[in-house]
């Protein structure tokens, strides 16, 4: 009984600006939180790259991970902690590892979402190694790449199994465009899945927890505009599904933070792209929502690390599963999907901290965010992207939408 400190861990990358955002927000809100008897307050901290004893304790109750999808070593630590010290992390380490696209997918178009037609195709190039020869000779069966494109359907979308950004994404029209894409692709194991086109809408969701973001999104618009400013573009009926949309692929595979983009034609709503366990966070990505996202990351962080809640080592698709095996709409198997979802992420008690102990998050971030500290926060990321001559210009541009923010929705208390 008593003050007790429950410590939060950035396990960082290259992100600059939220960390200091989340570190400074965190302090201005000077939180004590009596739960069990205690008084809890929170203290973050920048997660060090070190050798470790794997009996080594943890001093964390929670860790943002922001490196398991790239740096092994921070990784293996990740992991470690989750087994051998019960630590709340960002982001089920083993499902960032393991979830190719390919996997994703496939566990989202068996429970039913309306993922397009996909098809894998084997590498148009492979290396030189003699067992894979021998095996090639024996197994590989020739296939006529026209007759898989004409079965998924132009046009189509050429990109990599497996989300890998070192290959792009190719939009194909015909079969001539597909035999030129496959002959660039070499050893790359690519995927072609079926254009949702002509499209009413693109939506990016944005999940944290049990909290979702919508941004209309632009893929055609360069990095820093492709997150659009538009608000209240969706009726009651489409939001409501893509929330679910969300929940049900977060929650299925372990993820406390990732992204969904969803494609609708005809008043149906296509996920095409769902695997970004670690978004972009970056205020030169979402700029006027780069504040929702802060906020976002700060509530989930305080009521994990709050309530010790506890980490999922294993997905459990079971439960799913059997929603996917009865006859009940669509809609309804989704609507199941997604209350599976609510439980996992304990949305009423999160709802029910955030209304009892956040009630002046809102305005702590609002002053923040017009505050030297935050303006420079968003110059340091303009000087680690753009380069010299642009410094002035891009953060002018990137702080002028955050006072944007400032001057609507974040005046407004900020839409959850």
């Amino acid at each position: 009984m008593g003050q007790v400190t429950r410590k939060i861990g950035l396990s960082l990358g290259a992100d600059v600006d939220w960390p200091i955002c989340f570190e400074r927000i965190l302090e201005r809100l000077d939180l004590t939180v009596p739960m069990g008897g205690d008084d809890l307050r929170f203290e973050c901290e920048r997660v060090t790259i070190e050798p470790f004893d794997l009996r080594q304790p943890v001093k964390y109750d929670l860790v943002i991970d922001r490196l398991t999808h790239w740096y092994s070593t921070s990784r293996e630590w990740i992991k470690k902690a989750v087994v051998m010290n019960d630590l709340y992390v960002f982001n089920n380490p083993w499902s960032v590892q393991s979830m190719e696209k390919q996997t994703t997918y496939c566990a989202m178009m068996h429970l039913g979402l309306r993922v397009p037609a996909t098809s894998l195709i084997p590498p148009k190039e492979y290396e030189d190694q003699p067992d894979l020869q021998a095996t090639l000779s024996r197994y590989a069966k020739l296939f006529d790449l026209g007759e898989v494109g004409r079965r998924v359907g132009f046009p189509q979308f050429m990109k990599p199994y497996d989300g890998g950004g070192w290959v792009g994404v190719t939009r194909i029209e015909n079969e001539e465009e597909l035999e030129a894409a496959y002959a660039e692709s070499g050893r790359f194991v690519m995927h072609l899945q079926a254009g949702v086109t002509p499209y009413d809408d693109f939506v990016r969701c944005v999940g944290l927890g049990p909290q979702v973001r919508m941004v209309r999104y632009d893929p055609a618009a360069p990095l820093h505009q492709r997150y659009t400013s538009a608000r209240e573009f969706l009726d009651d009926d489409s939001i409501a599904e893509l929330e679910d949309i969300t929940l049900t692929i977060n929650s299925f595979f372990g993820w406390d933070f990732n992204s969904c983009e969803s494609l609708s034609q005809g008043g149906k709503w296509f996920p095409i792209d769902f695997a970004n366990p670690c978004p972009d966070s970056q205020v030169t990505s979402l700029h006027s929502h780069f504040p929702w996202l802060v906020k976002a990351k700060l509530r989930w962080a305080l009521y994990c690390a709050a309530t010790r809640k506890r980490m999922r080592r294993n997905l459990d698709w079971e439960p799913y599963y059997e929603v996917a095996a009865t006859d009940a709409p669509y809609r309804e198997k989704l609507s199941a999907y997604a209350a599976i979802a609510r439980e996992r992420f304990e949305t009423d008690r999160f709802e029910e901290f955030c209304e009892q102990h956040l009630g002046h998050l809102d305005e702590v971030a609002w002053e923040f965010f017009g505050t030297d500290e935050a303006r420079d926060a968003v110059r340091q990321k303009v000087q680690a992207l753009f380069p010299e001559h642009e410094h002035d210009e891009f953060t002018d541009y990137f702080w002028q939408r955050i006072q944007e923010w400032r001057d609507g929705e974040g005046a407004a208390g900020g839409a959850r």
